[in-house]
């Protein structure tokens, strides 16, 4: 069984000082997705390049204190992707990807486990601009690492999405659909990725100007969204017969129609924690085949290492 956890740190130094690092001994996961390091490798230095036995492989923002991604892991990997190639966002540390391929696995020899920071755009329009340009430029990346690597790669991406994609999963979505976190748009780029992809021929794509496929084009538009809109535009095209990404909301898959219990983000204003007026933002985006071999899940909300919960799966896979 393979044991894997998502957390949103909110500051790698804070979760320490509330016992991060006993509960990844107690708890033993095989690794641990975290984001919101808000450290520099200086920071970390001698303090937390590892965590109960588990080794750290981080991508660390440019602005001091600010976001980052790791993956601490009890298991050596094949190769270590930091970042995923973006002007923009590699620079806000976002991405970093670890591929365990072995092979002769019984399952699929290449597999890969992504931590993913993806941007909030609560604090104003420019940041949710620039959340919009983040998807415009993730989706294509993430189907030509699920359809064009050559290799049957499978992949899980665990994060913190900030989205919530349906109504069950947060407490007051009537009063949040104008809300960063549940537009419209941000919960049509979920269903998009979620739905479901014909078979294509790894590396074809549109006609040369041939136009991006229409639920795409339409999907980040919005009121004082124009500069998202060219994001979209300007980004690598998809296979124009694609249906979506084809990727899997795992936790759904095992829990389909939960609510109050899937929340993984309480706000800490009022008292939202003690009333679970909550968000599910945390999540594990898989491939069908490494989807399928999801066990079970658990939300660890007792666990107050920052304003999010630990979330972790078990998948009947070996490293």
């Amino acid at each position: 069984m393979f044991k894997l956890t998502s957390l949103n740190l909110n500051g790698i130094r804070s979760a320490a000082s509330k016992g991060l690092q006993e509960w990844v001994a107690q708890s033993m996961p095989d690794c641990i997705c975290v984001q919101e390091l808000k450290a520099q490798a200086a920071d970390l230095s001698g303090r937390f390049e590892a965590i109960a036995g588990h080794k750290g492989y981080f991508q660390f923002a440019e602005k001091k204190g600010y976001s980052g991604v790791g993956i601490y892991t009890r298991h050596e990997p094949s190769d270590v992707i930091v970042g995923y190639g973006s002007t923009e966002f590699d620079a806000e540390g976002r991405y970093v990807e670890l591929r365990f391929d072995r092979p002769g696995r019984r399952h699929s020899p290449k597999l890969s486990i992504i931590s993913c920071y993806f941007p909030s755009g609560s604090s104003g329009e420019e940041r949710q601009a620039a959340k919009f340009r983040f998807l415009a430029e993730l989706y294509p990346h993430l189907a030509a690492l699920k359809r064009c690597g050559g290799d049957n790669r499978e992949f899980v991406l665990c994060g913190d999405i900030n989205i919530a994609h349906q109504e069950i999963d947060l407490k007051n979505f009537k009063g949040n659909k104008k809300n960063s976190g549940f537009l419209p748009e941000e919960r049509a780029w979920m269903t998009e990725l979620l739905a479901p992809t014909l078979p294509t021929a790894c590396g074809s794509l549109p006609p040369e100007g041939a136009a991006a496929p229409a639920a795409r084009q339409s999907r980040l538009r919005g009121p004082g969204l124009q500069e998202a809109s060219a994001a979209v535009d300007a980004a690598p095209a998809l296979d124009s017969s694609a249906q979506g990404g084809g990727m899997v909301d795992v936790y759904r898959r095992l829990h389909p129609a939960t609510t109050d219990e899937a929340y993984t983000w309480w706000s800490n204003r009022g008292q939202a924690y003690a009333k679970n007026v909550g968000w599910r933002l945390d999540y594990h985006l898989a491939t069908p085949g490494f989807g399928a071999t999801a066990h079970s899940a658990s939300i660890h909300k007792a666990q107050r290492f920052s304003d999010h919960a630990p979330l972790t799966i078990e998948y009947d896979w070996a490293l």
